[in-house]
């Protein structure tokens, strides 16, 4: 339970120090005081989502602190996040206007989601915002399977392991071509593949051999007048050739004289390399006749070739192992009958298993609803619905629809409800009205409490909507919950207030310019003081009385349970 509050610098509040009582404790205070900041508060605390627009105008930063009594099964919890098991839990949680936050459990900082699986355990909170929840059937489902217990999570656990089989049996299939009419086709494409990349017989360094022939056929032009042109100034009349030779003879004349015989060696050596580039320029020349008809046959190559790169590779050698890979999978498929017959038939027995698993798990759910609805019933009645019908409406299924089984099983529900004598059970959201509905939630409310469970109930104006006899068998409602749970409770109707345990006032006052928020625990006497202010909105003579009726009705059902 929620033994303790401290809040600092949450909207209008500043400081607060809240001490709450096993039982029922409840808020109570002006429209507008701040008693959804306590909530906001506990909710942080909590692990909430945090917002800037929370911190006090003013201040860099908001803090509150929750002491709890730590409950059953919690230590293994606390164990697992290498946190120390304590009888107390303290839970502080800070949030700066910067937007950095911390969060600590007895001293040690936990992260946001540590934080919300230990206090999940803590506290379940309740607001008119749960009416909507209740409206949308997987909801449903969830409060269903949370009533059932043990027996449906077993069942679902079953299911789980089916559908995690069958995926892999269907995945296995897939590797082999799933059934006759798929692998049919898939060995029809890999036969075309293998055989246009066997065709095509692609080599290594292929593509850059026909680029660069490419390259030569179509500036042969070019080529050929450089290698004409190289020609002549080599062998023409006059040219390098003769150049060279008529030095040589130069030289030679005078070579005794001047002794230039190293010179004239040199010159012939010359000569000689320039006969030989002359006889590789007019070899080259001769050599290049291109055919039209090579460009044309070696550019379609290549187009070939870039063409099956789109499709099975960037590269050549990517391509190359792609034909390997293929030949691979396709000698797997035409040898794989045996296997996916064998498949199949395991494929289909899964199914049958799990179709009686999702039956299994169905009248699991249909034996907690039948209990669950007549018990619902029963608070109904209580809390004056007399002619109250609810029921828990089961979609049929079918053996064929088994590969729509998902781990919540096969077929939806819906809650359907009738509030008067002779109108037919309609969907819970097309016909319950909001005072119905808080009644509906609290009957809910009451079935889920149970020793040794969630420790706290917090509930934000679940009696919206309600008054009368019917506030009266709230309150008794609430006190018998509160017997082995604690509630939170704001309320603005008198007799719920009457029967609280602890009654905390919220109040809204100014001093100095400045807005702030208090909140006291009440006496005796200052309960009388609000429960008048409830009743009648002033403290006058009549009120009082009608207060202290309010207090001594709530005493004796309270002494009763």
């Amino acid at each position: 339970m929620l033994k303790s509050l401290v809040i600092r610098n949450i909207a209008l509040i500043d400081r607060a120090e809240l001490t709450f009582s096993e039982g029922l404790n409840v808020l109570s205070g002006e429209t507008g005081a701040g008693k959804s900041v306590i909530l906001d508060s506990i909710d942080f605390v909590l692990g909430a989502k945090a917002d800037k627009s929370m911190i006090r105008y003013g201040e860099s930063e908001c803090s509150v602190r929750a002491e709890f009594t730590s409950p059953e099964g919690i230590a293994e919890l606390l164990d697992e996040l290498d946190l120390e098991p304590e009888d107390t839990l303290v839970i502080s949680r800070r949030f700066s206007a910067d937007g950095k936050g911390s969060a600590k459990i007895n001293g040690c900082a936990v992260t946001a989601s540590m934080l919300r699986r230990i206090t999940s355990r803590l506290v379940d909170v309740h607001g008119q915002s749960e009416h909507f929840f209740l409206l949308k059937e997987s909801n449903q489902l969830k409060l269903l399977d949370k009533i059932a217990g043990r027996e449906t999570e077993e069942r679902k656990e079953a299911v789980e392991t089916l559908l995690r089989e069958r995926k892999d049996l269907r995945a296995r299939l897939g590797l082999l071509g799933g059934d006759d009419g798929e692998r049919s086709r898939r060995l029809d494409i890999l036969r075309f593949q293998i055989d246009e990349l066997g065709r095509a017989d692609v080599k290594e360094g292929e593509e850059e051999e026909l680029a660069a022939r490419c390259i030569r056929y179509r500036n042969a032009e070019k080529i050929l007048g450089g290698l004409s042109a190289a020609r002549d100034y080599l062998l023409a009349d006059g040219g390098g050739a003769d150049a060279v030779n008529g030095a040589k003879r130069a030289l030679g004349q005078i070579a005794k004289l001047e002794d230039c015989e190293q010179l004239v060696e040199r010159l012939e050596n010359a000569l000689a390399e320039l006969s030989d580039i002359a006889e590789t320029v007019e070899s080259l020349a001769d050599e290049l006749d291109v055919d039209e008809r090579e460009l044309e046959r070696a550019e379609a190559r290549l187009d070939e070739i870039r063409s099956l790169k789109k499709k099975y590779g960037g590269t050549v050698a990517e391509m190359l192992a792609f034909l390997e890979k293929a030949k691979a999978e396709y000698a797997l498929l035409e040898d794989s009958g045996e296997q996916i017959e064998k498949l199949q038939r395991a494929l289909a027995e899964n199914g049958d298993r799990l179709y009686a698993a999702c039956t299994a798990l169905t009248e699991a759910r249909k034996h907690a609803a039948a209990d669950f609805s007549a018990r619902v019933i029963g608070e109904l009645k209580t809390l004056n619905i007399s002619s109250a019908r609810f029921e828990v409406e089961f979609d049929e299924y079918s053996r064929e629809e088994v590969d729509r089984a998902t781990a919540e099983g096969l077929g939806g529900i819906r809650f359907l409800f009738s509030a008067n004598a002779g109108e037919p059970l309609k969907e819970l959201g097309k016909i319950i009205s909001g005072g119905e509905m808080s009644r509906f939630m609290l009957a809910v409310k009451a079935q889920l409490s149970s020793p040794g469970g969630i420790g706290t109930y917090i509930f934000d104006e679940i009696d919206a909507g309600i008054g009368g006899k019917t506030a009266k068998v709230v309150a008794e409602k609430f006190s018998r919950i509160a017997r082995g749970t604690q509630i939170i409770a704001v309320s603005h109707l008198a007799q719920i207030a009457a029967a609280a345990d602890r009654q905390l006032l919220i109040e809204k006052t100014e001093e100095g310019a400045k807005t702030y928020t208090r909140v006291h625990a009440l006496s005796e006497e200052e309960r009388r003081t609000e429960l008048a202010r409830m009743i009648a909105g002033d403290t006058g003579e009549l009120a009082l009385r009608h207060a202290d009726e309010l207090l001594k009705t709530a005493n004796g059902y309270k002494n009763s349970l």
